[in-house]
């Protein structure tokens, strides 16, 4: 049996213990709401940094499809799965004008840019051509292109593995074409 006095002292203790949990759970709430106004606030005042959608005004001369003048079918694939993110083509999908996502996406655009651009094609040197195309061939047979990311919410993009063997194809085709172009060029300064 317990003593009356330890009862007083265990019923004290049980108090204190209700006392100091509703009052920790009160002040971990209150953080709590603080921390999602703060999160809410920053959220509504990074809407106001919007991610610049303009294409650079480039000669169409020098675009690839031009240059190359591939058939309709790869005309197609090169447009839904490569240059939204490879040209000065972009069209921006109504996501990015929700940031953070449209800073992530206006990243990938322009990484992508940086590494190939076919709006830009013509002003690559042979050799330069002859490896961008060499990395198309690599990259879409690996699927690593188009990237699943973008895929996601583009569905057209999805390339099926007889769209992506077409295209390798017709790639390399491309590159026997820019390296007889580099032999022919290199014989005739001879």
């Amino acid at each position: 049996m317990r003593s009356p006095e330890f009862s007083l002292l265990l019923r004290k203790a049980r108090i204190k213990a209700r006392f100091f949990c509703t009052l920790s759970n009160k002040i971990l709430l209150g953080m709590l709401q603080k921390i999602l106004l703060g999160l809410g606030a920053i959220l509504i005042i990074i809407q106001f940094f919007q991610i610049d959608k303009t294409n650079k005004e480039v000669d169409p001369e020098l675009d690839f499809m031009n240059i190359t003048s591939p058939n309709n079918e790869v005309a197609e694939i090169l447009k839904t799965a490569c240059y939204d993110c490879h040209s000065e083509k972009t069209v921006y999908p109504w996501y990015t004008n929700v940031q953070p996502v449209g800073w992530w996406v206006k990243d990938h655009v322009d990484h992508g840019k940086s590494h190939l651009n076919f709006s830009i094609w013509g002003e690559y040197s042979t050799d330069r051509a002859d490896h961008k195309l060499e990395e198309c061939v690599e990259y879409v047979l690996n699927e690593e292109m188009p990237l699943p990311s973008y895929t996601w919410g583009h569905a057209e993009a999805r390339l099926t593995d007889e769209q992506r063997e077409f295209l390798a194809e017709w790639f390399e085709e491309q590159r026997l074409i820019v390296q007889n172009d580099t032999l022919s060029t290199s014989s005739s300064d001879s």
